[in-house]
């Protein structure tokens, strides 16, 4: 499997006066819903709903938080069906709905919130109803020792700190976008990066002194990063939907693949990895 490259995750000192603009006008109207519900499906029954008959290439666009995740799936659902191979670009769901309705050619789409799936629904581009599969929430990602002594959200709005986030465009960024309403705390991020495993990385790194990733991202990343919760996480539960692609080149294994993400087997990987499957 061969995960295709992620965008560039750096934003410009402009790009960042906007968006750091931009939370603080979400964080006016922020709101939270959560709706929809994963189901589960058996490998057995899959194998009996396709007759077997699978092969070729499948191509996912899924978030760059079920990189792990995704990646353990589709090894064990090439393994299951002799002849597929499943190929990954992983990135912000935003700019993956972007390439989709832009024609980029895709079997499967998996979205970390509804906002960034809807893109694609409303262009007409999905072959049926995106579904549920599982949620996720965020956690404060800092260093090995937590050099900063980060202890909340409201630590994200001092200026001695060094802070990155998701963009708000981004279901991550909008994400903290609630979360940050629900603690009335107004951030003052040093960096907005282009996907939750770019933040993710400057914590890695030790160039910043916290950030805000999805739990999952946490449990990744080892020992190298120390994960905090926070009550305000429950106030902006993703849930991530995903769907077959109305012109997938090869809608049989997609549609396979789409049910071994959501049986049993799937669930269990993605709960593994930190994901609530319920």
């Amino acid at each position: 499997m061969r995960p295709d490259p992620r965008l560039p995750a750096t934003a410009t000192a402009a790009r960042l006066c906007v968006a750091v603009a931009a939370y603080g006008m979400a964080l006016a109207l922020a709101g939270c819903s959560v709706s929809g519900g994963a189901r589960g499906q058996s490998t057995s029954d899959i194998s009996r709903d396709t007759g077997g008959e699978l092969g070729g290439n499948v191509v996912v666009f899924a978030a760059a938080s079920l990189t792990e995740s995704f990646t353990s799936i589709g090894e064990e659902f090439e393994a299951a069906n002799d002849g597929t191979r499943v190929m990954f670009n992983f990135a912000s769901s935003s700019a993956l709905a972007q390439q989709i309705v832009s024609g980029a050619p895709a079997d499967v789409f998996a979205a970390a919130s509804p906002a960034t799936m809807a893109q694609v629904t409303q262009a007409g581009t999905a072959a049926g109803e995106p579904t549920v599969f599982v949620r996720n929430r965020l956690q404060i990602a800092v260093p090995a020792g937590n050099p900063g002594g980060v202890s909340g959200l409201p630590d994200f709005a001092k200026p001695d700190l060094t802070i990155a986030l998701c963009a708000p465009q981004v279901p991550c960024g909008a994400a903290a976008v609630k979360a940050f309403a629900a603690a009335d705390t107004v951030p003052a991020p040093d960096t907005l990066e282009q996907d939750v495993k770019a933040t993710l990385a400057k914590v890695q790194l030790g160039e910043v002194d916290a950030g805000l990733v999805y739990r999952t991202d946490v449990l990744a990343a080892g020992d190298s990063v120390e994960g905090i919760d926070f009550p305000e996480a429950a106030q902006a539960v993703n849930d991530y939907q995903i769907v077959t692609l109305h012109d997938a080149p090869n809608p049989a294994t997609a549609a396979a693949f789409v049910e071994f993400v959501r049986s049993a087997r799937g669930r269990q990987i993605l709960g593994a990895a930190g994901f609530d499957t319920e």
